[in-house]
């Protein structure tokens, strides 16, 4: 890393899982860190690695050249953007806003257009990856937006990544492929807990099927991260049954009735979450269709 990099003062607002090894890692590439969660219990851990904590989303964007956000969804993205609080407000002309959160696209584009008017740039830079690689800085970012600020950015997004593609200029174009690359998570785990099912009937075992099919070819790296959660919960949730929920939400809403599987797909996902267990890891869905339950596709609110 050059010099230039090492000096970056990068905000990042919103600490849950994803949010908070950004952070660590951009700590631990050197580089001077202000964060915000809605939740300041959340930041401890960072605090005691060197960042600074900041009291609104304002006053992240006040102290820092490149400004990350990974928040939950729409409503949470307007919270801390919008208002006399929110992040727009304390932009200054130059900086860039690399949004991670899988949000609306439209959402973001709005969005967009009100840090445009500050004289900044928006991304949208929503990631595919796992905890593991987010630690390592092995995630995929899509880009949606100018290409000039995706310069600006790229320093603090390479940290990030092994792979930074851009999509488009237009902002949002990289959350469509995001949300159409969850759509096939829900699609392929619903799909990976009925293949448990058949073998099951056949008297072989959940954990002998899940080891052979792994070593197969349907065996995608999605599958092979979060196949062994549908036999053995982690410890920590690295994405729950209610986040991948609202992002296929979100993609069969844009689909234009062209999402039977992934309708389905999340058809059962909301039945997981009405029971009560939408807190659980996303593998739930695997397991739902590991034993047989079937989504009421009268009740669904998709």
């Amino acid at each position: 890393m050059d010099d230039a990099a090492q000096l970056l003062n990068v905000g990042v607002i919103g600490t849950g899982a994803m949010g908070s090894r950004f952070a660590q890692r951009l700590l631990d590439t050197g580089h001077q860190v202000t964060v915000y969660n809605r939740t300041p219990a959340k930041a401890e851990g960072l605090l005691a690695a060197g960042a600074k904590l900041a009291v609104t989303p304002r006053e992240v964007a006040e102290s820092c050249d490149v400004l990350i956000c990974m928040v939950w969804d729409s409503p949470a993205l307007r919270s801390v953007a919008l208002g006399p609080d929110g992040f727009v407000a304390g932009l200054r002309a130059g900086q860039v806003v690399a949004d991670a959160s899988t949000v609306e696209p439209e959402v973001s584009a709005q969005i967009a257009a009100e840090v445009a008017q500050r004289g900044a740039a928006m991304l949208d830079t929503p990631v595919s990856g796992s905890l593991d690689a987010a630690e390592s800085g092995q995630v995929m970012i899509m880009v949606g937006g100018p290409a000039s600020a995706l310069e600006r950015a790229r320093p603090v997004l390479d940290i990030l990544g092994r792979s930074v593609q851009h999509v488009d200029v237009r902002n949002g174009s990289a959350l469509v492929l995001k949300l159409a690359i969850n759509m096939q998570v829900a699609i392929q785990a619903v799909a990976w807990g009925e293949g448990l099912a058949l073998a099951e009937q056949f008297g072989i075992d959940r954990r002998d099927a899940s080891r052979v099919m792994l070593d197969s070819v349907i065996a995608s790296p999605m599958l092979k991260y979060r196949a062994p959660f549908a036999l053995d919960p982690p410890a920590e949730v690295w994405a729950s049954a209610a986040q991948l929920l609202k992002d296929v939400t979100y993609a069969v809403a844009r689909a234009d009735g062209n999402a039977v599987a992934g309708s389905y797909a999340g058809e059962l996902l909301h039945k997981v979450c009405a029971e009560g267990r939408g807190d659980r890891e996303a593998a739930e869905v695997m397991v739902a269709a590991a034993d047989g339950e079937l989504a009421d596709r009268s009740e669904a609110s998709l």
